[in-house]
């Protein structure tokens, strides 16, 4: 078109910095269910431990990693 001027570089379909921001938001939420997880686990009853088949000791042990501690990681 008359007058109209285009350019052959378009707007990126990602960024470095959006990339980084969404890994970054995941590892976050992962680590905020970690702790809402081991929280929730620590505050289960003698007897559900028992039918788990879990002790209060293996809870404790999970319970008090650091939130951060994701299993799935290693």
């Amino acid at each position: 078109m008359k007058g109209q001027i285009t350019t052959l570089y378009g707007k990126p379909s990602f960024s470095f910095v959006g990339v980084v921001g969404r890994g970054l938001l995941a590892r976050i939420a992962r680590w905020h269910q970690l702790y809402r997880q081991r929280r929730e686990l620590a505050s289960l009853s003698d007897a559900t431990l028992e039918d788990l088949g879990l002790s209060r000791a293996d809870i404790l042990r999970e319970s008090e990693r650091p939130f951060w501690d994701d299993p799935l990681r290693k």
